[in-house]
């Protein structure tokens, strides 16, 4: 094996990273669907609409519209859907429910994204070792520290939870369902921006097209076969000592 890093083939990660995707997919839906009927967010949903339905029938609106129907409406028109949109919103059963539809929904996005990282990006890589995740592993390459030693478990946490499944993952997803919910409007499309151009930038500019999680970990991903990975750091000195030790050898002659 080759003691100079050996970084793994673009096209091998990005193959990695698609069957993996399918798999944390997999998880996060079960764990979303279980959760959902655990806590009944199905119902709360169901009231809600029953709200907005309510006054859609006893205003004649239609709360569903886009801005260009909304400017195509009539002055009356206008006036009976601001006059249910005033009283929809001072009503406290119906914000009872939209307050539990979007609360449940975070909750239940927050646990289902974190427990399917934690079981294929966590997990996995501690049980097969050298960071590698079922795609990782079917593909030949692997995790190190960026120095060639071998990734630590608290490195896997960092790279795994804190940046793949909060900064990667949950801060976007978590974002786009409060614009969604009218939570927040240009502040959240900025924070969106920055991140993906961030991690654009990450992997165009650095020799390693290092993402967010590598860069928060120090590590990098390379190919199993061919590059050597130290157990410890001791051994990676002894490792270049040994090498120094064999060069000035040569030199002599």
């Amino acid at each position: 094996m080759n003691n100079d890093l050996q970084r793994a083939d673009f096209w091998k990660r990005i193959s990695a990273f698609l069957f993996d995707f399918i798999i944390i997919g997999i998880v996060i839906v079960g764990v979303a669907w279980a959760l959902s009927a655990a806590l009944r967010f199905d119902d709360f949903k169901n009231h809600l609409d029953a709200c907005d339905k309510a006054y859609e029938e006893e205003f004649g609106i239609d709360f569903d519209i886009t801005a260009e129907e909304f400017e195509k409406l009539t002055d009356e028109e206008r006036q009976k859907y601001d006059e249910a949109s005033k009283k929809l919103m001072t009503d406290d059963v119906r914000y009872y429910y939209y307050s539990m539809t979007v609360n449940l929904m975070l909750i239940i996005v927050i646990i289902s994204v974190l427990v399917g990282h934690l079981l294929i990006e966590l997990i996995v890589p501690l049980i097969l070792g050298n960071g590698q995740t079922l795609g990782k592993k079917i593909f030949g390459i692997a995790v190190m520290r960026s120095d060639g030693v071998k990734v630590t478990a608290f490195q896997m946490f960092v790279r795994a939870i804190l940046g793949k499944c909060t900064v990667e993952t949950l801060i976007p997803v978590l974002v786009v369902i409060m614009i969604i919910s009218n939570v927040t409007g240009v502040l959240g499309l900025v924070v969106l921006f920055a991140l993906v151009l961030a991690q654009c930038i990450l992997l165009i500019v650095t020799k390693a097209r290092t993402p967010i999680h590598d860069l928060m970990a120090v590590t990098v991903t390379v190919d199993i076969a061919s590059q050597r990975i130290f157990d410890t750091a001791e051994d990676l000195l002894e490792y270049k000592k040994k090498r120094q030790a064999e060069i000035a050898a040569k030199s002599d002659y």
